[in-house]
C-alpha cells in the first residue's frame, strides 16, 4: 500500500480538529530579557539512517500534525515550535519545543505526556482496523529527564510502522523527540535515539 494511503489513514483518526498553537507574547512592562528560543537538533544528530542522509527543515511556529496520532488532547496554549527531518526514503522525524510558565508546569506537562504515550495503543484500537503496542525503553538521565518510548502499529490492509518517541525536560521547557519509519520493534534504532534524545534536551539552552 503506497506510504501516502498508509499515513492518511492513520493521521486521519487523531488529527481532526488539531490547530497550531498561537506564540504567547511577552507580558507588558516585563523588565527581563527575554530567555534566548530553545536550540534544535540538527540533521546530523537523528538516528544514521543505513542508506541515506537527514535533511532538517525550517523552525517552524506551531505543532506538526504527526504528534497528534499520540498527543493531540494535550497541547496547552505555550509558545511551541518545531522542527521537521525527512530522509529520502520512508523515514522521517521531528522535534517539538513547548516553554511554560514555570518549572512545575512543565514538568506537569511531561509526565501527562508520557501517560498519553503509553496509553496510545488503547485509543488508535478503537478503529477496528488498527492494531497497535506499546513499549517504554526507560528513562534518559540529561537535565530535568526524559523518556523513551516505543510505538509500533499495523492495518488490516497490511500496513506496519515503528515509531520512537521520547519526552525531555529542562526547567520550564519539554521536548518531544519523534522518529518514524515502516516495520516493527525490531527495526527501532534504540540505543542511537536515545543518544538522540540526550542531545535534544542539553541543546534546549
Amino acid at each position: 500500500m503506497p506510504n501516502r494511503i498508509r499515513a492518511g489513514a492513520l493521521t486521519a483518526f487523531v488529527v481532526a480538529g488539531l490547530t497550531t498553537l498561537t506564540t504567547l507574547a511577552a507580558p507588558a512592562g516585563a523588565a527581563a530579557p527575554a530567555k534566548p528560543a530553545p536550540a534544535f537538533l540538527s540533521a546530523s544528530q537523528l538516528p544514521p539512517h543505513p542508506s541515506s542522509s537527514w535533511t532538517a527543515g525550517k523552525v517552524t511556529d506551531g505543532v506538526p500534525l504527526e504528534l497528534g496520532l499520540c498527543l493531540a488532547d494535550v497541547f496547552p496554549g505555550y509558545d511551541s515550535r518545531y522542527r521537521e527531518f525527512r530522509t529520502d526514503l520512508d523515514t522521517g522525524a521531528r522535534q517539538l519545543t513547548i516553554v511554560t510558565g514555570s518549572a512545575v508546569k512543565a514538568k506537569a506537562l511531561a509526565d501527562r505526556m508520557n501517560e498519553e504515550i503509553r496509553n496510545c495503543p488503547d485509543r488508535l484500537e478503537t478503529d477496528p482496523e488498527i492494531g497497535a503496542a506499546h513499549r517504554d525503553y526507560g528513562a534518559v538521565p540529561v537535565e530535568e529527564g526524559a523518556r523513551v518510548h516505543g510505538l509500533h502499529t499495523w492495518t488490516a490492509w497490511g500496513a506496519t510502522d515503528i515509531r520512537l518517541m521520547s519526552v525531555g525536560r529542562d526547567g520550564r521547557t519539554v521536548t518531544v523527540v519523534d522518529w518514524a519509519q515502516m516495520g516493527d520493534f525490531s527495526d527501532a534504532p534504540v540505543r542511537a535515539f536515545k543518544k538522540t534524545t540526550t542531545t535534544a534536551v542539553n541543546k534546549l539552552y
